[in-house]
């Protein structure tokens, strides 16, 4: 690898160990490191350790499923391919499905003006909004349905099935998202209409000067609409105001890779996330 990107690769490596560190406690089994969340809200996963000296071996990973299986945790893992690339052969011999995502960083030059890519309005939620409380709501319940439709096809579901899932949220999780914005740690954007009411939602977390944009979600009913851009558009122009140096994100699919190409992603590497293999039958 050049130096560059070799350079980047590592911020990134920084950045995924620093993030849930923020809300966890550690075990280190071997060559991994996993994380345990304190409280509710999303389960992390584990990771390679920055300080291992050797890639991790299958009883490391072997372990790290055991210790998650007694603590109700899912067994989940994650780690950049072209950092650890061993894992990757580890990881399937331990019966794990590997999904390789599309791991894409921001060429600011080439970052376009949100308004051109969608007539649907992004706004960013504001701690000072009376509705501030029910847009994180929104937010997640828009990311809910989205991500339970996977793709970019469009679909049936809609602002009902929106409006429906916010009785379904946690409430430490909502109450988490809200505090970490106030704080500047995560900002969250929603895109919709006054009629229709949000359509699209996105985040993104910070850590220094690099940032994740993640959680980008279109309702199906109103996907090829140029949202999800949009979206992650505006994420960018507020990250790098904000002085983000380093933007990234990781893509769910080539397809979906294709839409953060339009915004001035480019690819540097595959973000792997394994997990058991689904059992047919």
């Amino acid at each position: 690898m050049d130096a560059v990107r070799t350079d980047v690769l590592d911020r990134l490596e920084r950045f995924y160990d620093a993030v849930p560190r923020d809300g966890s406690r550690t075990e280190e089994h071997g060559g991994l490191v996993l994380f345990v969340r304190d409280g509710a809200g999303w389960p992390f996963y584990a990771r390679p350790r920055l300080d291992a000296t050797e890639p991790p071996a299958l009883a490391d990973v072997t372990a790290v499923r055991a210790r998650q299986r007694e603590l109700g945790l899912p067994e989940a893992f994650e780690w950049v391919h072209e950092v650890t690339p061993d894992l990757l052969a580890v990881a399937r011999s331990a019966g794990l499905s590997v999904l390789e995502a599309p791991l894409m960083v921001l060429e600011p030059d080439r970052l376009p003006d949100p308004a051109t890519l969608s007539d649907v309005p992004v706004r960013v939620l504001d701690p000072r909004d009376p509705s501030f409380a029910a847009d994180v709501a929104l937010r997640r319940a828009v990311a809910a349905v989205g991500f339970s439709h996977g793709g970019t096809a469009r679909g049936e579901a809609g602002p009902a099935e929106r409006d429906a899932a916010v009785s379904r949220l946690d409430v430490a999780a909502l109450d988490e998202e809200a505090v970490r914005i106030v704080d500047g740690r995560r900002i969250s954007v929603l895109a919709g209409t006054p009629d229709e009411g949000p359509l699209a939602s996105g985040m993104a977390m910070r850590v220094g000067d690099v940032a994740e944009i993640a959680g980008v979600a279109t309702l199906p009913a109103a996907r090829r609409r140029g949202l999800g851009a949009a979206v992650t558009a505006t994420l960018a122009h507020r990250l790098r105001a904000a002085g983000t140096d380093l933007v990234f994100l990781s893509a769910g699919s080539e397809e979906i890779a294709r839409v953060y190409l339009r915004v001035g992603f480019r690819r540097v590497g595959t973000a792997c996330i394994a997990e058991p293999t689904a059992v047919v039958g």
